[in-house]
């Protein structure tokens, strides 16, 4: 008699606010030369001035570390995804997102988010590495992952791509990844105003404009306790100790960096979990005070729940 071979386990980490947990799908570390395409100014020089860097953010000759992950979150009933990721077998113009093949659906499944059981996924924004797992491809055709889910973005964040004069590439994702979702009747579009917008019990999407026009960051409050998801106000946690840092494709640079600023102000010093989008792990920490600008005191995640495989 053959024995079925054990199951297959993954990690999947996480951090509890208040009665909420948040947990990091994990998609792909990106290579070393992300860093340094995104972030020009973060020279390697600049980055080994600060100690507190290194290991987990970045390597002791200065070269950061950037992840790609999402995060999903139960609130009020809804269970939620935020942002979807660079997705699998996408045609990429970055060889490092180009039909890529990651367990990206077995870990949201082994956290227990199963694609047709997510009720909202919330985009940041509408750049390639947010919008991939809002597909898949079924008998050929590009259907959205999450069937069940309504997808919600800034309305000004998709006006604004709608009259873009976008190049090759970016028109392939829309069409692989925005405009099937729309064809569905899923995609919904969200006035922010200035206070935020409360889209669930105790979860408000909050305006970060400048890395896009209707950039998004995300908080959760539960219980008098508070978590805030970056999207890409902040990219990196090189941008708490030089706010000025910027990403090299910001549509706006100066408003990016007035965002980061104001977002970094409100945080410092406050017991906010900040859960950076593409902060290579530990992924989350608190913003405290240093050397006239700010640094990240990491929080470790839980002890790591490990679920079967699908």
């Amino acid at each position: 008699m053959n024995t079925p071979p054990a199951a297959e386990t993954t990690a999947i980490p996480s951090w509890t606010t208040g009665a909420v947990t948040v947990h990091r799908i994990d998609e792909v570390l990106l290579p070393p030369a992300t860093g340094r395409w995104l972030l020009p100014d973060a020279t390697t020089d600049l980055v080994g001035q600060q100690d507190w860097l290194h290991p987990d953010f970045a390597d002791q000759e200065g070269v950061l570390r950037i992840d790609s992950h999402s995060f999903a979150l139960t609130v009020g009933g809804l269970r939620i995804l935020v942002d979807t990721g660079i997705g699998n077998g996408k045609e990429r113009a970055n060889p490092a997102w180009h039909h890529l093949r990651t367990d990206f659906l077995e870990r949201l499944t082994a956290a227990g988010f199963p694609p047709d059981s997510v009720d909202l996924v919330i985009l940041t924004h509408l750049h390639a590495d947010h919008v991939g797992w809002n597909t898949r491809k079924v008998n050929g055709e590009w259907v959205p992952t999450f069937p069940h889910a309504r997808y919600l973005t800034s309305r000004l964040e998709r006006e604004f791509w709608a009259t873009y004069d976008m190049e090759e590439a970016r028109r392939q994702m829309f069409r692989d990844s925005v405009i099937p979702v729309e064809k569905a009747g899923l995609l919904d579009l969200v006035d922010i105003p200035a206070e935020g917008a409360e889209v669930a019990p105790g979860l408000r999407l909050l305006p970060t404009p400048g890395h896009t026009p209707g950039h998004i960051a995300v908080e959760l409050t539960s219980q008098g306790e508070t978590a805030l998801i970056t999207g890409d106000c902040i990219h990196h946690p090189v941008q708490l100790a030089h706010p000025a840092i910027g990403a090299c494709v910001d549509i706006d640079p100066e408003q990016s960096e007035a965002s980061r600023r104001k977002l970094l102000d409100s945080l410092a010093d406050t017991d906010t979990l900040v859960l950076g989008t593409h902060f290579a792990p530990p992924t989350a920490g608190r913003v405290i005070t240093y050397e006239n600008a700010y640094r990240l005191a990491p929080v470790p995640a839980a002890p790591q729940t490990v679920a079967p495989r699908p």
